[in-house]
């Protein structure tokens, strides 16, 4: 999420062909192309189930940039910051040019909405046929910080007449920044209306260790692997990147590492302990103590210890983005890696268009609406030192709602 704070860097030597970074960077045209068919492809379905596929989102032209900032650096759920309804359009408008030139190197925007359309549209095609009885299914998308936003995407549903909502979570690894944020935009929405649900809600808050999902990244892991040299192979260390969280919001409690680390025990069990691994973390920013070991730093270290074939895996990510494109590809993989001296350093292609991901998502769901649970025991729990009283409010209402 804070990888829209890092550094550029300057292109170097890539294991990775050039040919292959073109497949990932997508213009922002042709993104834009792949979504407006998937939301015609909707347009005239007369949703009973509908789905609201939440994330952070990211922009898709670079003039998006800095709205996209301007609301992170004022969702409070995420950061707090003195005097916030100042220094957030602050450091936004500060921030922009430098954001948007890291977009410029990705395409000229984030490919998380295309991505996200095509896996809902493969999600609700799979569900109709799998659950005709609460068919037919309507999938949304609400971001955080850009349109199309979850506010939005509540109105939608609400206009569409959907009988049953579900907040789906695209993180599969619950956290109070993330999930939580947007799960308390879903409890604010009516809250500051004052009106009363029309649909009745329930919540896939999480989901680290659902097999398909362990299927899929253990089945990226394989592939990447067979693209090092076979002599180098076995040398391969494995790095399981995550975004990092500052130690403050772990230190309350949030059970984001632990969800992490669970999810590559599964995909390591699955690959059968084919290479060394570590769980690494991504985008710290700010002089404040965050989780670690840090990406980066562990490559340092790996190489100057004389292991210089390294694969990383970006575990808590579903879809391409700014922290895989940039933060991993660029910025890792091309420039540290050639200050480092690495030998072969290459990236898992992300879960993206993989048609057993969209089975694992259908699945999830099917699941859940079987189930008849508002959410997960788990989500009922509130951070043993919570210091945000909308958490509460925002489980308390789910947990009321009726099925």
């Amino acid at each position: 999420m804070m990888a829209v704070l890092g550094s550029a860097g300057r292109l170097v030597q890539f294991a990775r062909s050039s040919v292959s970074l073109n497949v990932r960077r997508h213009s922002a045209a042709s993104l834009a192309q792949a979504a407006a068919a998937a939301a015609e492809t909707q347009e005239n379905r007369k949703p009973k189930t509908g789905i609201l596929m939440l994330n952070m989102g990211g922009p898709e032209k670079l003039e998006d940039v800095h709205d996209f900032l301007l609301r992170l650096f004022m969702d409070t759920d995420l950061m707090k910051l003195p005097v916030q309804n100042k220094l957030g359009p602050f450091i936004a408008k500060r921030r922009t040019p430098k954001i948007q030139e890291q977009y410029s190197k990705i395409g000229g925007g984030s490919p998380i909405k295309h991505w996200t359309s095509m896996q809902g549209e493969g999600m609700v095609k799979l569900l109709d046929e799998m659950s005709p009885e609460t068919a037919p299914h309507k999938f949304y998308i609400g971001f955080r910080y850009v349109h199309p936003l979850t506010e939005d995407a509540i109105e939608e549903m609400e206009k569409d007449g959907v009988e049953r909502a579900v907040a789906f979570t695209q993180y599969p690894q619950y956290s109070c920044s993330t999930t939580g944020s947007s799960l308390n935009a879903i409890y604010r929405y009516y809250s500051n209306s004052g009106s009363r649900p029309k649909m009745s809600w329930s919540v896939i808050d999480r989901w680290p260790t659902h097999p398909l999902l362990v299927e899929c990244f253990a089945e990226h892991v394989k592939n990447e692997l067979l693209k090092f040299p076979e002599e180098k192979r076995d040398d391969v260390v494995i790095l399981f990147s995550a975004h990092s969280l500052p130690m403050a919001v772990v230190n309350r409690g949030d059970p984001y590492p632990q969800e992490v680390g669970a999810t590559v025990q599964r995909v390591m069990e699955r690959v059968g302990h084919c290479n060394p691994y570590r769980l690494v973390w991504q985008s710290r920013v700010g002089p404040m103590p965050w989780l670690g070991p840090q990406t980066d730093e562990v490559i340092k270290g790996l190489c100057e210890r004389g292991k210089k074939n390294i694969l990383m895996v970006p575990i808590a990510f579903t879809s391409d983005h700014i922290e895989t494109l940039h933060e991993l590809d660029i910025e890792y993989g091309q420039v540290l890696g050639e200050e480092c001296g690495v030998e072969n350093i290459r990236r898992t292609e992300s879960l993206n268009g993989n048609p057993l991901f969209m089975k694992a998502l259908a699945d999830l769901v099917q699941s859940h609406l079987k189930s008849n649970q508002p959410c997960s025991r788990q989500l009922m729990l509130c951070c043993p030192l919570c210091t945000n009283p909308t958490c509460g409010q925002t489980k308390a209402f789910f947990a009321s709602q009726t099925l």
